[in-house]
Parts: structure tokens; C-alpha cells; sequence
């Protein structure tokens, strides 16, 4: 199976092994790109595909790094700029993965999606529209989830999360080809420990219940027909979006469903699927 398509990394949060479980079912696949597509979380992964790191770097940097120090609980944070924290160590660290790479600098053709909180409508940053910009500040923007982390101005736009974007804003012809697209949406379920809302400072885990509890819904958004085919929706569980303290065996457990999830259901895509490439289709089915 070697039909080319462009793959959406959509969503995820700190779910990122998934979509590394995702690439390496890609590879096993013998599913080549040059283009490919990251949102929210996704784009942390797609980011380092496009630099040239190998999946087994890539693997190693997410599985090694505790993603808690990378969320802060500042309420004056909050009310200032919409976000528990600045996002910037974040946004460090991504650079030093990649190296202070630019979108010219890529090895693939990388598009990285965010969200435009003024009128709703996506902002993408790649190549052709910012080739100078660090890729590391287009994924900070794309990952600006909501009271996690603060809004961030570019030029006229204010950036959050990438995944609040309806499905029409991902499904589109990004390589100006016609080469068919495969979204891969995580989705959770909502059966997480539960958070007390008693003690001194009660407001952070309201705070956090709101969070998890939006991750959800955007995560369960119902998926239309008309992208039905060329989209793989991978289980994550009770795994939240937001969960900075994930242990290395729920890495492990969340890379395991990404990669059996997309190397059993790509190949059945295939078979009910007739687009250009034999593989996916822009006919619904």
C-alpha cells in the first residue's frame, strides 16, 4: 500500500503518543507524504516528522519529558491573558527540539492550523504564508487551549487552539494536488478521577473541570458524513487532553491505540474507499 496521501494530526492535547503510534502505523504501511497537516497536539508531532527527526527520537523526547512543567496555575495570568500560563516554556521547548527551525527549513511541506478567536476562521502557518516563522511559535499557537494557556496575538489575529475549528477548515486540498487526506481526530471519554472543588483555593480545580470537561466535547464532536471516509477516529479513553502528570505506562498505552487503531482501520478505508490514489475518495460513502 503506497498511495500518497496528506495526514491531519488533529487535536490531542498531551495525547501526543497517539499520533506517534499513528506514524509508525504509517510507516509499517508503506503510506508515503511530503505534505502533512498538525493541530493542537497533533502539531507537536507533525512539527518534528517535518524537521527530520526519526520516530524513535521523536518517541524518545515525548516519553522522556514531564509535561507538568510546562503548566502553570497563575490567576493573574488568567484574567490578563486568558490562560493559566504563558505557554512560553512550552514554546522553548519545541524550539529546542527543533532546532530553531523555520518553515523553510522543513524537510516536508508542513501546515500548522490555529484558531483566529475573533472570527472563528482558521489561521495556517507554513511555507508559503510564513516561511521565516519559527515553527515552534506556530505551534505555540495552535496548542492555546483555552484557559491553559494564554491567547496570543498574530499580527490583526488572537491565536488559540487549532482543534476548535469545524471539520471543513481541516478538509481541503493542501497540497494544491489533489492528493487525498486522512484526518486522525482523537477522541476521549469522560470517565476521569474525579477533582474535589473544596479547600482553600477551590477556583483552579473548577477551573481544571471546565478544561477537561471542553477537551471532551470538542473531542466527541460529531464527525460528518461528508468527511466520514477520510477521517480515523482513535479511542484515547479516559485519557484527558490536559493531563500534564501522565505516567509512562498511559504514553505506552496511548502510542499502542494510535498504532493498532490506524493499522486496522487504513487498510478497510482502503477497500470501501475509492478516491484518486485507490486509497480515499472526496465521495462520501
Amino acid at each position: 500500500m503506497n498511495h500518497s496521501i496528506v495526514p491531519i494530526f488533529a487535536g490531542g492535547g498531551t495525547r501526543l503518543p497517539a499520533h506517534l503510534g499513528v506514524l509508525k502505523a504509517l510507516e509499517e504501511l508503506t503510506i508515503p507524504f511530503t505534505s502533512l497537516v498538525g493541530v493542537s497536539g497533533g502539531s507537536i508531532v507533525a512539527s518534528f516528522h517535518a524537521a527530520g527527526l526519526s520516530l524513535e527520537k521523536s518517541k524518545e523526547i515525548a516519553f522522556n519529558t514531564d509535561y507538568n512543567q510546562f503548566r502553570e496555575f497563575s490567576l493573574l495570568k488568567l484574567i490578563r491573558y486568558g490562560g493559566l500560563s504563558s505557554g512560553d516554556i512550552f514554546e522553548q521547548w519545541v524550539d529546542k527540539q527543533l532546532s530553531g527551525k523555520t518553515f523553510s527549513d522543513l524537510d516536508k511541506d508542513l501546515h500548522i492550523v490555529a484558531t483566529d478567536v475573533t472570527n472563528g476562521k482558521p489561521v495556517i502557518f507554513n511555507k508559503t504564508n510564513t516561511p521565516k516563522m519559527k515553527v515552534s511559535k506556530a505551534v505555540r499557537f495552535s496548542m492555546s487551549i483555552p484557559l491553559v494557556f494564554s491567547f496570543k496575538s498574530f499580527g490583526k489575529h488572537i491565536m488559540v487552539d487549532g482543534s476548535i475549528l469545524s471539520e471543513d477548515a481541516l478538509h481541503r486540498d493542501w497540497d494544491t494536488k489533489g492528493t487525498p487526506v486522512l484526518c486522525f481526530r482523537l477522541r476521549s471519554d469522560n470517565e476521569y478521577d474525579e477533582i474535589k472543588v473544596s479547600g482553600i483555593f477551590p477556583i483552579f480545580n473548577y477551573i481544571t473541570l471546565l478544561i477537561r470537561a471542553f477537551m471532551t466535547t470538542i473531542s466527541r464532536e460529531y464527525i460528518n458524513e461528508s468527511f466520514w471516509h477520510n477521517t480515523i477516529v482513535i479511542n484515547t479513553g479516559s485519557c484527558s487532553g490536559i493531563d500534564f502528570k501522565m505516567s509512562q505506562t498511559q504514553k505506552n498505552t496511548l502510542f499502542d491505540i494510535g498504532y493498532k487503531t490506524a493499522k486496522e482501520i487504513i487498510p478497510i478505508k482502503a477497500k470501501v474507499t475509492a478516491i484518486k490514489d485507490v486509497i480515499f475518495n472526496t465521495t462520501p460513502i
